[in-house]
């Protein structure tokens, strides 16, 4: 979609989202509960913001994962290069999936999958705790929640980073770790489906340009600063921002 530039005010409004989706990608996942409801406030259907969302946070996600390779790690019994796999296998089914979805039906699953996002990550991160010494669940368990999660990257996106960090430390990983392998495999599925975003044609292009040239600056300083930002404050920043977009949703709805 061969789209104009937006108005001067609103392309701020969809810079300063990118920025800050971009950094809260690298440090905690859920950038596009900012881009998201910044496109439909700049006139975009839900479904084509969310398919613009995710063209304009893909490049700032491979900056990110870039920036924070030294931290990517496998899971228990299973190696990087097979939860990779699963991440661009995912991310085309998820696209695939999400082209066939109508607008309407996809505008009204939006709030849900929102609110399913937040429970998940606000459960993982203030829930009950395994015990120290509980063995991770089996390979095969990782593969399904990676698998679907990569799908649902795909489709939806927001939340994608939160479901996949809370998955990769039930695995067993640090939580370090688990936030720069998240970023890597997040922005593996997300690549896959903006490629099939590309070729339909059915994208904001000029939106997502300004949104795009945000997020890669906020992702590289996301990147540097996610050794540092207290992870707890992290953590509440992201169960905020996804109740106050779930209620905005509903009562949009």
């Amino acid at each position: 979609m061969l789209d104009a530039l937006p108005e001067p005010a609103m392309i701020g409004l969809l810079l300063l989202a990118g920025l800050w989706a971009g950094a809260q990608n690298a440090l905690a996942g859920g950038g596009s509960f900012i881009t998201l409801p910044a496109l439909i406030a700049a006139g975009l259907d839900p479904k084509l913001a969310n398919i613009t969302s995710t063209m304009a946070l893909f490049p700032g996600q491979i900056t990110t994962g870039l920036a924070g390779r030294k931290l990517v790690a496998g899971a228990e019994r299973l190696s990087f290069r097979a939860l990779a796999i699963i991440a661009l296998a995912g991310g085309v089914a998820g696209a695939l999936l999400l082209n066939a979805t109508p607008t309407r039906v996809f505008a009204a699953l939006v709030p849900w999958l929102v609110l399913l996002a937040t429970a998940v990550f606000a459960w993982g991160s203030f829930g009950p705790k395994k015990a120290a010494d509980r063995a991770p669940p089996p390979a095969w368990v990782t593969v399904l929640s990676q698998s679907a999660i990569a799908v649902y990257s795909g489709f939806f996106g927001g939340g994608a980073g939160i479901l996949t960090l809370a998955s990769l430390t039930i695995a067993g990983l640090a939580v370090r770790n688990a936030g720069g392998t998240k970023n890597v495999l997040v922005s593996l599925s997300n690549t896959t489906a903006a490629i099939l975003f590309a070729l339909t044609g059915n994208v904001a292009w000029a939106h997502a340009l300004v949104v795009g040239i945000g997020a890669m600056a906020g992702g590289y300083a996301g990147a540097r600063l996610l050794a540092v930002v207290p992870e707890k404050a992290l953590k509440l920043a992201v169960i905020v921002i996804g109740v106050a977009l779930t209620v905005g949703l509903f009562l949009r709805g």
